[in-house]
């Protein structure tokens, strides 16, 4: 009996039994199913989560001068003025630093009192530079952002961060407007974009100004040559550890520090949140696969119990066909033929179901579902491989028959 023929014959055994066909292969439909909505779900998830950090600035690198000592005591990090607007103007050559894409020195005056009419508000101001936008991943909501001339001017302008200008100008419109800081006038030429509000520390409640004009008239016992830190944004996620090495290796270079133990500044990045994120997703994802993958092992049994019977109630057919010259292998194919075709049926509807679920769970609910191909592909080998792996033991029972006992019967 030729393959071809083998072929056809199984395909004809389920169709003649269409209803507990479709039955069976309704197990490893719904395995397959879940387990293209459960991963899609994960990565969704996974998605919307780095979309929500990259946000926080995830390629941020962040330098902060080293500590000093007073009276044997040895203060916290950053107490010491060993970054310099030299150092700031050094990282911008990219021929050195090639993979850091923005430079913002930055001064601060916490609690910082600003006064607008008969409102007033006590918020941390920062000054800093243009890339300080790019540099903390920023965006406006209304207006401009300072500028280099402004920098080199010494503007009074300031863009308020949201809940600052909420604050201010409860009744909105905040562009144009005068702020006292500190005594000092100032106009509002910008508000940013929301945040959102991170534990004790609010994003949205600060206000920017230009650099020289904090070092001159708002940070107090501060320097018009040196700087707090120096907030740095690398080109991409991948090359932040790259960046980091750059910055330091510069920077031992323009401080003559020849041992990196005694470097007077310190590198820190985002790159523990998004290793977290990665291992955090990734976990979550296999342990939904595997829950789902559960179920396509159920289908499979249900495979294998009704070939089982199909297998009982054709013992007379299988007789009849060996003792016409059917030898033990066409009977073997046949089942294993009927099996993994039972198995490849149910997950070629299971992907259909699959994608469908994810268009409604994308269009109906605010859950991110991401439909992945080899996921997708990699169920359907698995629901064809079940199929098949657990028709070999009614397979082998049917190939095992003797044409007189099975006659007999």
């Amino acid at each position: 009996m030729s393959g071809l023929q083998t072929f056809v014959s199984g395909l004809r055994a389920i169709a003649d039994h269409r209803m507990r066909s479709l039955l069976t292969s309704l197990g490893i439909l719904i395995g397959v199913c879940a387990v293209i909505i459960t991963v899609g779900i994960g990565l969704g998830t996974r998605t919307t989560i780095a979309a929500r950090i990259s946000r926080l600035g995830t390629n941020l690198i962040t330098v902060t001068p080293g500590s000093t000592t007073n009276g044997g005591v040895r203060t916290g990090l950053g107490t010491q003025t060993t970054l310099t607007l030299a150092d700031s103007a050094a990282l911008t050559n990219r021929s050195v630093v090639p993979d850091v894409a923005a430079v913002a020195p930055v001064v601060t005056r916490a609690g910082a009192a600003l006064v607008a009419g008969s409102q007033n508000w006590s918020t941390t101001v920062t000054g800093s530079t243009p890339d300080w936008l790019l540099a903390n991943a920023r965006e406006m909501q209304s207006g401009d952002f300072i500028t280099t001339a402004d920098v080199r001017t010494s503007g009074h302008v300031v863009v308020l961060g949201p809940t600052t200008a909420q604050n201010l100008f409860p009744g909105g419109n905040a562009i144009g407007r005068l702020v006292n800081i500190q005594h000092v006038p100032f106009r509002v030429i910008g508000v940013l974009v929301p945040r959102g509000a991170q534990g004790l520390y609010n994003p949205d409640d600060v206000a920017v100004v230009p650099l020289t004009t904090a070092q001159a008239q708002l940070v107090s016992g501060g320097s018009l040559t040196t700087v707090q830190r120096i907030l740095l944004s690398a080109a991409s996620r991948d090359t932040i550890d790259m960046a980091s090495q750059e910055v330091s290796n510069l920077l031992m270079m323009t401080h003559r520090i020849s041992d990196p133990s005694q470097a007077d500044f310190t590198i820190t990045t985002q790159q523990s949140i998004l290793d977290a994120l990665d291992a955090t997703s990734t976990a979550l994802t296999l342990l939904l696969a595997g829950v789902a993958g559960i179920s396509l092992l159920v289908g499979g049994i249900g495979v294998m119990n009704i070939m089982l019977v199909s297998v009982t109630e054709r013992v007379a057919e299988i007789g009849l066909r060996k003792a016409v010259g059917a030898t033990r292998n066409d009977i073997l194919r046949q089942f294993l033929i009927e099996a993994a075709c039972l198995g490849t049926a149910g997950g070629l509807l299971g992907v259909a179901l699959g994608g469908v679920c994810t268009i409604l769970l994308n269009h109906y609910t605010a859950l991110l579902t991401v439909f992945a191909p080899a996921a997708a592909f990699a169920a359907l080998l698995i629901a064809s491989g079940i199929g098949l792996v657990f028709g070999v033991f009614p397979a082998v029972r049917a190939a095992r028959l003797t044409p007189i006992d099975a006659l007999r019967t």
